[in-house]
């Protein structure tokens, strides 16, 4: 299939999912905006560009921001590292799923409540804690970077999407008080590459998303930038994009009653084996020329 007719097909597949706990929450955070000190923005480092809320501004105004690069571990750093470059002056603090990096994100957090602290007390006010709230897309994190944060499991986590529905307050330690908040997407995803994207590593409810579309889409953007990676996955000596479900299904065993191809357990296992990391490190996002 020539890239025209992949480009057409996506065009009709519009992503855009926008549930009402999001927008709720948009309208809270800037209700008690006045009450934070810092904001912690998750991204999901596979997606840097993708998972970043780009109107986030608008709702955080001037307050101090961390930018949490969360799964590093999982990404290609070479392309990662480029997008974050490119994101100027931000503190990032770079975490894993193992070797989670929790005390540098404590430690940039005190540099921001040290200063706030000693402009108070010019003030002839009293030290506090630090009120920190947590922003990001949908499944980039959030939950499993509290529970580290906390060191115990205080919100519930999930490999989907809209787990935490609503706002609250969780003491991190006697320095830094935590509200978490639902994920939060921007109305209308007007970048439907970006849409995709966020659709394959989980930050659009699968239930919305037409499983072969998905699919298609995942397998292009591997031939396309890991190309070695997709083929070593499925055991493929060539990539035809004509053919490539049925050759992933005979390579796998994914078919049914009299050898055809089950389709619905390909586009199934393509959605698993990324979201599992089963193509080892991965970036879907880059910058543009």
């Amino acid at each position: 299939m020539n890239n025209t007719n992949e480009n057409a097909r996506l065009d009709k597949t519009v992503i855009n999912w926008f549930p009402g706990h999001m927008a709720k929450a948009k309208r809270e955070l800037k209700e008690m905006m006045p009450l934070i000190d810092i904001v912690y923005e998750v991204i999901d480092a596979r997606m840097p560009i993708s998972s970043k809320v780009y109107d986030i501004d608008d709702i955080i105004k001037d307050k101090p921001k961390i930018l949490v690069i969360s799964k590093y571990d999982l990404c290609d750093k070479k392309e990662t590292n480029r997008i974050l470059e490119s994101y100027g002056n931000y503190t990032i603090v770079k975490c894993d799923l193992l070797n989670d990096n929790i005390q540098n994100l404590i430690n940039e957090t005190k540099k921001i409540s040290d200063k706030m602290n000693d402009d108070r007390l010019k003030k002839g006010m009293k030290k506090r804690k630090a009120r920190v709230v947590v922003i990001g897309a949908p499944n980039v994190g959030k939950s499993t970077l509290i529970n580290k944060l906390v060191g115990k499991k205080v919100v519930q986590t999930g490999n989907t999407p809209g787990v935490t529905k609503s706002l609250g307050w969780i003491r991190i330690n006697n320095d830094i008080e935590l509200m978490d908040s639902p994920g939060i997407l921007w109305p209308k995803l007007e970048n439907q590459e970006n849409a995709h994207i966020l659709a394959s590593f989980s930050s659009i409810k699968e239930e919305i998303l037409d499983k072969e579309d998905l699919s298609r889409f995942i397998i292009n953007k591997l031939e396309e930038l890991y190309q070695e990676k997709l083929k070593e996955r499925y055991k493929l000596d060539i990539i035809d994009k004509e053919t490539i479900f049925d050759d992933i299904a005979k390579k796998r065993g994914l078919l049914a009653k009299g050898g055809v191809t089950d389709y619905e357990k390909v586009y199934n296992t393509i959605i698993k084996d990324l979201k599992d990391g089963a193509f080892g490190n991965i970036t879907f996002d880059r910058l543009e020329n």
